[in-house]
């Protein structure tokens, strides 16, 4: 049984589209058992829709949600013990959940996670990791907007996180990793850049297996499982990825609308055009990773519907069910390993 906690307050639709999606994955995997948190007037009635949601569920009411463009700082004063998001995130401090998902306010979900969880011991920064769809399949890409800048031994620690959601994603016994750069030589980038991939190769870890640094068209190709880098230039990289997919389905729809003979085509063509559009589909790698946490937070898009959110709730279920956390702590416990003089102590960094 996997326990998987839900804000039906978040995103732009709310319990609407949760709801909805949370049967969708109900049905995809029937060992979920939900925790729902919200507003009871605006969430019951949804959910007697849903009779077969509502068995798998504990429905907890709340006082309030969190608007999707309130401050992290006035949703945390605000919503502390409160929010239906709070509530969600705190049900894996008591052992009620195993993952949380929600669509809500990015920023505020992140500091309400890292309040309540806390970071593991040893990571600095969290990350919000990113499912890519690139020809090869699919990568991971983080950090995509948790925090904005990183030095070397950040990145070397998204290497680890990513190296081992990878891990538990696509079931791989050593992903490879590659550092986002703006050329492949060794001499080019950023010092905290050249200095991080001197620190992912001299650590030599069984999990990952350090490729060198790729540039921006690397992603979509798939040159690498994992693609790291920080905040700022993936969250750039990631909102261009989004754009241009919608750029070209503009295209397309207008060339193939345009003359008698393009619409002959275009039903000629249609299988092949469906492909495309399933490739393209944003709902099927739908749901951001919150690494370096002390439990699982999965991030939806706010627009997602139903399709889009049950994905989100796929991911989490994967997580749990193939160890992420598990496999975090056991990389960063083999890499305190390699960085320790001999016959010291690694410890945890719980005892400070």
């Amino acid at each position: 049984m996997v326990r998987i906690s839900l804000d039906l307050m978040g995103g732009d639709h709310g319990p609407q589209v949760i709801i909805p999606g949370a049967a969708k994955a109900l049905e995809r995997h029937p060992d979920i058992r939900f925790v729902l948190y919200g507003l009871e007037a605006e969430c019951l009635p949804i959910l007697d829709k849903y009779p077969k949601v509502k068995a798998a569920s504990t429905f907890h009411a709340c006082e309030l949600a969190i608007a999707m463009d309130e401050k992290p700082s006035q949703a945390l004063r605000r919503g502390r013990g409160k929010a239906s998001m709070w509530q969600a995130i705190d049900a894996i401090n008591r052992d009620e959940a195993d993952v949380v998902v929600s669509a809500g306010n990015t920023g505020a979900l992140m500091a309400m996670s890292v309040f309540c969880l806390r970071t593991m011991a040893g990571i600095q920064r969290p990350a919000i990791a990113a499912i890519w769809p690139t020809v090869k399949g699919e990568s991971i890409v983080l950090d995509v907007g948790a925090t904005i800048g990183a030095d070397a031994q950040q990145l070397m620690d998204f290497a680890l996180m990513g190296g081992a959601m990878a891990r538990a994603l696509f079931e791989m016994d050593r992903p490879t990793i590659g550092l986002l750069n703006v050329g492949v030589e060794e001499m080019k980038g950023q010092e905290d850049v050249r200095e991080a991939g001197r620190l992912i190769r001299e650590a030599n870890l069984d999990g990952i297996d350090y490729f060198g640094f790729v540039e921006g068209d690397d992603i979509g190709r798939g040159t690498v499982d994992v693609v790291v880098t920080e905040g700022f230039s993936g969250n750039i990289a990631l909102k261009a990825a989004e754009g241009t997919a919608r750029q070209i389905a503009e295209y397309l729809r207008a060339a193939m609308s345009r003359t008698l003979l393009a619409k002959i085509g275009y039903i000629l063509a249609k299988g092949a055009f469906d492909r495309l559009r399933e490739k393209m589909d944003p709902r099927k790698v739908n749901g951001g990773v919150f690494l370096g946490l002390n439990g699982v937070v999965i991030k939806s898009h706010g627009g997602a519907d139903a399709e889009g959110f049950a994905a989100a709730i796929d991911v989490g279920y994967d997580m749990v069910r193939n160890g992420l956390k598990a496999k975090i702590e056991t990389d960063l416990d083999k890499y305190r390993a390699t960085r320790a003089p001999e016959g010291a102590p690694t410890g945890t960094g719980d005892e400070v």
